[in-house]
């Protein structure tokens, strides 16, 4: 089913903000958000192809599980417990990732917002959050802006907003030798694709790996291996990774090769999160996440999301923001997409205290 929101009149309307004084998205952006959390610490999580750092925020305390196995061998021996046994006085551990294609904005928007929220109370553009603010304490976080800052660095602009849907192509997936557009699904049919790009687009690492499927068994990518092993590390409840979905509906992507009960969880977190929007006139389509196997060779990609949850037992999403294209479809403000956010991280706050232990 799909909760459209309301018509386009009856949106939450703009607040007068400023755009740029809100929509953070260079790296220098990131450096100076990282540089002022105080209430959580910043790490350094890996080095990307092109030598960028990628820093993650993490608030709360890690706790002891008292991890005896890696996921995969509890799952052998009949118990994930034997990786993590988490009480009922466990803190949930939420991985929200952003730039994972580096030139979609909108995630790494969204957390540097969160980032300032959880350190000052409000977000960049003065707005007050404050079931977030008040339950963050409830949580350990680990909050990535950009897991592709080498995508980031070749996008030479700011926003994508009101940018006509020919450039966003180039902007995200580049050209081929020829000069004519590499457009998604074909960007994928060459892996890694930089010595097949002409222009490379904000989708790759500078080594032409789009880390949504890289060969997560022996990772071409270091930034790919640093992300498995931090969920691997940290035993995510739930992780979301943050991706921008042109001018559709807001959305989850369904996750393919996960066990049932997950598709489960999936499925309930994506109705309660269409129900929010329904509430706010955002428009959102409610996709069904319990899918089988149709015994097809061609099978479901087995991409990042699917991975992340192979090495941690967690939920693990992969969110498509709306863009604000000049193009067809919907098109939402910045205002719209960051509230969008907001509510997805919300939700899962909500979601995840009533989740049962691992």
């Amino acid at each position: 089913m799909e909760h459209l929101g309301l018509v386009e009149g009856k949106r939450k309307k703009q607040g007068g903000h400023n755009v740029t004084e809100y929509w953070k998205s260079r790296l220098t952006d990131i450096e100076a958000g990282m540089s002022s959390v105080k209430k959580g610490k910043v790490r350094m999580l890996a080095t990307s192809a092109g030598g960028r750092t990628i820093p993650v925020a993490e608030y709360g305390v890690k706790e002891d599980f008292g991890r005896k196995a890696n996921y995969s061998s509890a799952c052998g021996a009949g118990n994930p417990k034997h990786y993590a046994s988490k009480g009922e006085k466990a803190k949930p551990v939420l991985l929200i990732v952003g730039g994972i294609h580096g030139g979609e904005l909108e995630g790494i928007v969204a957390v540097l917002n969160l980032i300032h929220l959880l350190e000052t109370g409000t977000d960049y553009r003065g707005e007050r959050h404050d079931y977030l603010f008040d339950n963050a304490e409830r949580f350990r976080l680990l909050l990535i802006p950009c897991m592709n800052p080498d995508g980031r660095a070749r996008l030479p602009i700011d926003s994508l907003i009101d940018v006509p849907y020919e450039k966003f192509v180039y902007y995200m997936q580049g050209t081929w030798k020829d000069g004519s557009l590499c457009s998604w699904p074909d960007c994928k049919a060459v892996h890694p694709i930089k010595n097949d790009s002409d222009y490379l687009g904000s989708y790759f690492n500078d080594d032409g790996v789009n880390l949504m499927h890289d060969n997560f068994f022996a990772p071409m990518a270091q930034e790919t291996a640093a992300l498995l092993g931090l969920a691997d590390g940290e035993a995510p409840d739930f992780t979301v990774l943050l991706h921008g979905g042109a001018n559709n509906h807001i959305h989850f992507c369904e996750v393919h090769h996960v066990p049932k009960f997950v598709m489960l969880k999936h499925q309930a977190f994506n109705h309660s999160l269409g129900l929010a929007y329904a509430k706010q006139g955002l428009p959102f389509t409610e996709r069904n996440q319990v899918v089988v196997d149709q015994g097809e060779y061609r099978s479901p990609s087995f991409n990042l999301t699917t991975a992340l949850h192979h090495v941690c037992g967690g939920m693990s999403m992969t969110f498509e923001s709306n863009m604000g294209l000049a193009a067809p479809g919907t098109k939402l403000t910045a205002d719209e997409i960051l509230d969008s956010h907001f509510m997805l991280f919300e939700e899962m706050f909500r979601f995840s205290l009533a989740l049962p232990e691992l």
